[in-house]
């Protein structure tokens, strides 16, 4: 059994620094096995720090620093790796499995971040495939250990499913994806039956001129050579008869076009639009996995890619299937000899084709997928210019996306490669079919079995039969390109939103503001993050959620806003159950006021309106001076018709945070989230936002975030947590007295707010 080395492309990722190492296990007779490799970038005490973890040779090895002595151990049977992680951290754990009534004994830990899951996994999977191979014994599990029965890693008792298991996995697109199109192609049906018509009609047209050289060769010219006189009449009608097929032929072939570009461009259109209408229905959860510039790429380049297939490729393809069939019929009817001999190479070409396909519908997938990640350098780029440039980091970020792009160049060359040596040799064996007619051609003629007219017109449909053949093989390359970029389309629409509607919606036709939290628990993947939440908030009354980062209150506001969905429990409104709620029906009974507004693009009226896009001038104009946002906007240009940039540019962070305001004023909702609506501006600005703020919770029910505690003293209660629990509730007086969690995050809060003024002396 041969191995591959550090200079193999199995090892080209390795970073050549660490190259030494595993070749100093093959210089003492260690093959590298499959260039299987882990390269961790946390130590023990979880500090930024590179190790290498590698299989050779039925053992695993490690290296803490690229010049260390590697240790090593065994692959056999007994011993396992276990994988885990938990809060981004992830670890691999060699251990000697229980046995004998005795525990697992850990050997060896390996820490990681989730970037390195894949090479892990990897990893794990030839390890196990080794340790199997030598005979892996029946085990008793430690009690204490619970371990998915799949991979078998460590799981927690609270674990819905394993996080190893759950991690995405790439399933190469089939170019049966493309038959799914006919959901959004079925509207269409009939003007694309009669796109069909007209292309069998186009091609008979085209077929017709090569069966006019057979009387114009044997009637006609050879005759003449003979000392025969011409038939004026007679070529007269053949000529016609060939101008006549040329321009029917172009008529039909410009009907045919324009139907079917027209139906592609409307089913592209609807793909588009059917593709983003299904990503907004869809919950936060789904998004937090996403990349922007992916999506982005889906819905834009992937559909076009469709569109281009559809417009113009299928068009082609069924040209060149109708063509090829008809012509082969005509020639099996004129000299089925001669036909057998032009099919020779037919059997080859299908063959490479089908080779060739399997090879290329993976590799666009992967083209798709490093282009999205060019689209994302982008997408996370010029969004954040501003904090690019106020950090100078103007060349690292041209460097990712150098990167990137360099990637993205490797992985077409490897793609080009292939395809530069297919498509040649699909010609080269087209020629060679042309020059066994020819030759067998010219041996007939010689016999007398056929004329020269025969085959002057079996040459001429011969020439256009392979011209068609050479085209269907290059039409592998754009279908399993458009292929891919159905899968990824589809990969949306087959994505089922964690926040369904409702079978039987209970409607909603006033909403008084009560809300009830029953026994709530909610979990991020496998990290608890609420757990076992029980909270009573009366109408018009205001709760301030106070604790520290991480102890779940903007999770909480984002379970009754429902963006998300409880694990277990339930949360009601006026006594119903939300999720028995249209979504869109209850979140227009909510008001939203985040830490970080966002503005459209658009007007400052388009951008108070936009939860209500059918208000008045004298609505938006009242809304902006609840929130004290009327003054400013009349400083502006065009009042409330200036324009303000992408994401608020142009505005301070207080005017955006006062608009935003006057946006969740304009839709007057009886329940109020406000989610650290103060803690990102200064004191004066802060002052503002709090009168506007005043105007906003009169007689609503109000669930506050803030930073700053001295902010919730007009709050109703306070609501304390910690680790997802409630630890506290009452005014702020009564927790004060209580000295208790409350009291200690106020006098940490006084303490900083002391040290700040005696810097600001100083």
């Amino acid at each position: 059994m041969s191995y591959p080395t550090p200079s193999t492309p199995a090892w080209a990722g390795l970073p050549a620094a660490w190259r030494p190492a595993v070749e100093r296990t093959e210089a003492a007779g260690e093959g590298a096995a499959g260039g299987v490799w882990l390269l961790t970038d946390l130590d023990t005490e979880l500090r930024f720090r590179e190790g290498l973890l590698w299989i050779a040779a039925g053992r695993l090895w490690w290296a803490a620093e690229p010049q260390a002595t590697p240790v090593s151990w065994p692959i056999e049977a007994g011993l396992a790796l276990w994988m885990s992680d938990h809060n981004g951290v992830a670890a691999l754990e060699l251990v000697r499995e229980a046995r004998d009534g005795a525990s697992a004994e850990r050997l060896a830990v390996w820490r990681y971040t989730l970037g390195r899951q894949v090479p892990a996994r990897r990893l794990m999977e030839r390890f196990e495939a080794l340790r199997d191979a030598a005979g892996r014994p029946v085990t008793v599990p430690d009690a204490a250990a619970l371990q998915c029965p799949v991979c078998h890693a460590p799981m927690e008792p609270e674990d819905d499913e394993c996080a190893v298991c759950a991690q995405v996995v790439h399933t190469p697109p089939s170019t049966l994806t493309l038959l799914r199109l006919w959901r959004f192609a079925r509207p269409y049906r009939w003007q694309l039956l009669a796109g069909f018509l007209l292309t069998l009609a186009a091609t008979a047209a085209t077929l017709v001129p090569p069966y006019l050289t057979i009387p114009l060769m044997d009637d006609v010219l050879i005759p003449y050579q003979s000392g025969q006189p011409i038939d004026v009449a007679r070529v007269g009608w053949l000529l016609g008869g060939l101008l006549g097929a040329a321009l029917l032929a172009w008529g039909l072939g410009w009907a045919k076009t324009y139907i079917l570009a027209l139906v592609s461009e409307r089913i592209g259109a609807d793909l588009r639009t059917t593709t983003y209408e299904h990503l907004l229905g869809l919950s936060l959860e789904y998004f937090g996995n996403r990349r922007t510039g992916d999506l982005m790429a889906r819905i834009g380049s992937e559909t076009d890619r469709i569109n281009i297939f559809l417009s113009l490729h299928l068009l082609d393809f069924a040209t060149d299937v109708i063509m090829i069939g008809m012509t082969a019929v005509i020639l099996f009817s004129i000299s089925p000899t001669l036909a057998l001999a032009t099919l020779l190479p037919l059997p080859l070409i299908a063959w490479l084709i089908h080779v060739v396909r399997d090879r290329l519908r993976t590799g666009f997938e992967k083209i798709d997928r490093v282009w999205a990640e060019v689209t994302s350098v982008l997408a996370d780029t010029i969004p954040g210019i501003r904090v690019v440039k106020a950090f100078a980091q103007e060349g690292r970020e041209a460097e990712r996306f150098r990167e990137a792009n360099r990637h993205n160049l490797a992985v077409n060359d490897r793609l080009n490669r292939l395809w530069s040596l297919f498509s040649p040799t699909v010609s080269l064996l087209t020629e060679i079919g042309l020059l066994v007619v020819w030759g067998f051609g010219i041996w007939l003629v010689a016999r007398g079995s056929v004329t020269v007219g025969v085959l002057t017109a079996f040459l001429a449909y011969i020439g256009r039969f392979y011209t068609r053949l050479d085209s269907m093989s290059r039409i592998v390359s754009v279908t399993q390109k458009a292929a891919a970029g159905a899968k990824r389309i589809f990969d949306i629409l087959d994505h089922v939103s964690s926040v369904p509607e409702p079978a039987q919606p209970v409607p909603l036709p006033a909403v008084q503001g009560r809300i009830e939290v029953r026994g709530v628990t909610f979990r991020y993947g496998n990290r608890s993050v609420i757990q076992g939440l029980d909270l009573d908030v009366r109408p018009g009354e205001m709760i301030g959620l106070v604790g520290h980062s991480g102890s779940g209150k903007s999770t909480l506001v984002n379970l009754i806003c429902r963006f998300y969905d409880v694990a277990e429990g339930q949360i009601l409104v006026d006594g119903v159950d939300i999720r028995q709620l249209r979504v869109a029906d209850y979140r227009r009974h909510i008001g939203l006021v985040l830490q970080e507004p966002f503005l459209f693009f658009g007007t400052i009226a388009e951008n108070i309106a936009y939860g209500r896009p059918d208000a008045t001038r004298e609505e938006i104009i009242a809304a902006a001076r609840a929130a004290h946002a009327h003054d400013f906007i009349l400083r502006l240009p065009q009042g409330y018709d200036s324009l303000v940039g992408e994401r608020g540019q142009g505005l301070s962070g207080g005017e955006r945070q006062r608009i935003s305001i006057a946006r969740a004023l304009l839709i007057d909702p009886r329940i109020l989230i406000l989610d650290e609506a103060t803690s990102s501006v200064d004191t004066e600005t802060e002052k503002e936002i709090q009168k506007a703020l005043d105007n906003l919770v009169r007689g609503r029910t109000t669930i506050a975030i803030a930073h700053r505690l001295s902010t919730l003293r007009r709050a109703d209660r306070l609501v304390v947590m910690d680790k997802g629990r409630k630890v506290e509730e009452g005014s702020h007086d009564e927790l004060m007295a209580r000295q208790g969690a409350y009291w200690r995050l106020y006098q940490a809060q006084a303490r900083q707010a002391e040290a700040e003024r005696e810097l600001l002396k100083d």
